[in-house]
């Protein structure tokens, strides 16, 4: 028993002789936001009947919503020495206040490493080592993926991921492998049949900064997407597709003296390859041939209290009559991305996550991208748009800021899928939004916003004699950051 006391005793002086070497630095930092908002219409239908395909219910015109929801975000770096650190971050209490929660279960968030459930509790996203070597930064674990070039584009989600990357006199040069489903046999997936199942990315890209934040770069992407090819390949099931798309994504972003501009061209193409014949006219038959299309161009002039200035985006959308007759896939991989929020109603992601899509006539919505879905990419970002905004904002001093923008929106194509007729218009509508943000204190700010949206013929869907309304919402949100 001694001899126990003893080795323990001496097991304790030597960690704590020790204890440098176990010590690590910790910096905390992280966002906390409460916020209300109203929202007139919850569809663009003056009266009748809609079916929700998401909740399989029936709505009868256009019920307002009303309701307070909050986040707690905390990103913690646990740093061992200099060239090496943990980085964590969680979301915590990402709910409605006293709303209904989320079922448990695997429902995920289009916006996080965990399902929507766990965040409303706590969930990580993030868990990755970072390690400054000689030859390079390396990445490995959990992080964001997503975020590149300008803000358009951009949809921030967590991945699991290897990256490296390198700086020198201005160059930043990167390569990652990105893992974004895995259907393998393991613990706790079953399938005793996938051997290659899974969706995978692979990504490399540099940029050049000149002084005074003058910036170029080009991203390339390759996705390869086997999660739809068949499960047991035999004759009447060996139906499936495997898709190879590949992306290329220059950007520049050029300070002129009181001038920012900014520019995004996105191209997506490849081949979705059939497994064997479809079942159905309306799913995947044939080899499909994937050619997209999105850019970007914003131009902002500051001159002292005042600013101004304008955006003109595009993203292509499926041409569905080119892909039922050629296998065209015109729109579908690419969109203005979750973080691109120009406007409070009819493209903004936050406004999606918590309130839903906003539904019209037939199965129009506010949320269109099917293929997106299909393709495990789940974006809601803007899709099949022109979009064109103007605005003019005022800074008195250096507490308040206020913003007023235009916004028109017209689609891209007025087709849908499933061999419906076509819309009878283009036409998304005009929004005017007015947006007050007031900085209480360095790291808490209050932001009052009005939208107000005049509802286009778009969502009249394939029935010219529907009857759509206009829609507004009001929000605000209190922001603290430390």
């Amino acid at each position: 028993m001694k001899r126990f006391w003893l080795v323990l005793l001496s097991v304790g002086l030597i960690m704590a002789f020790s204890a440098s070497a176990f010590a690590v630095d910790v910096k905390v930092s992280g966002s906390y936001y409460a916020a209300g908002i109203y929202q007139d219409g919850t569809t663009f239908l003056k009266n009748g009947y809609y079916i929700d395909y998401d909740h399989m219910q029936l709505v009868n015109g256009s019920p307002s919503t009303a309701f307070f929801y909050q986040r707690l975000r905390v990103q913690t770096d646990f740093i061992v020495s200099p060239s090496l650190k943990l980085v964590t971050r969680f979301d915590a209490m990402k709910r409605i206040w006293g709303g209904a929660r989320s079922e448990s279960g695997t429902t995920t968030d289009i916006q996080s490493a965990a399902t929507r459930a766990e965040n409303e509790n706590i969930a990580f996203d993030w868990a990755y080592l970072e390690y400054t070597s000689p030859i390079g930064m390396f990445d490995v674990g959990y992080m964001d993926d997503g975020g590149w070039g300008t803000i358009f584009g951009d949809s921030s989600v967590p991945r699991g991921i290897v990256s490296w990357a390198a700086q020198m006199n201005g160059w930043t040069a990167f390569l990652q492998l990105l893992k974004i489903g895995d259907n393998s046999r393991s613990a706790v997936t079953s399938s005793t049949n996938v051997t290659d199942n899974d969706t995978d990315k692979y990504q490399g890209g540099f940029l050049y900064e000149w002084k005074g934040g003058t910036q170029a770069g080009l991203l390339a992407i390759y996705y390869r997407d086997a999660s739809n090819r068949p499960i047991i390949p035999a004759p009447g099931v060996d139906y499936g597709f495997t898709a190879n798309v590949y992306v290329l994504q220059p950007y520049a972003i050029v300070n002129i003296g009181p001038v920012k501009l900014q520019a995004e061209l996105d191209y997506a193409w490849g081949r979705i390859k059939a497994d064997g014949p479809s079942p159905s006219p309306y799913l995947y038959g044939n080899d499909l041939k994937v050619d997209n299309l999105a850019g970007w161009v914003d131009a902002t002039v500051i001159l002292k209290q005042f600013y101004f200035g304008g955006s003109v985006a595009y993203v292509a959308g499926n041409d569905w009559n080119k892909f039922y007759s050629d296998g065209t896939v015109k729109g579908g991989f690419l969109t203005g991305g979750m973080d691109w929020n120009p406007t409070l109603i009819l493209f903004n992601n936050e406004r999606h996550y918590w309130a839903g899509p906003i539904f019209g006539n037939t199965i129009t919505s506010t949320s269109m991208n099917y293929l997106s879905q299909q393709f495990n990419l789940n974006d809601t970002g803007m899709y099949n748009a022109w979009f064109f905004q103007g605005r003019a904002g005022i800074r008195p001093n250096d507490k308040l800021d206020i913003v007023l923008s235009l916004s028109h929106a017209f689609a891209d194509s007025k087709t849908l899928p499933m061999g419906a007729p076509d819309v009878v218009s283009a036409t998304y509508g005009t929004e005017i939004d007015l947006i007050g943000t007031y900085k209480i204190t360095n790291n808490l700010s209050y932001m009052l916003g009005l939208g107000y949206l005049f509802t286009g013929d778009y969502f009249k869907g394939y029935d010219p004699t529907a009857d759509v309304r206009d829609d507004y919402m009001l929000i605000n949100k209190l922001t603290l950051s430390f």
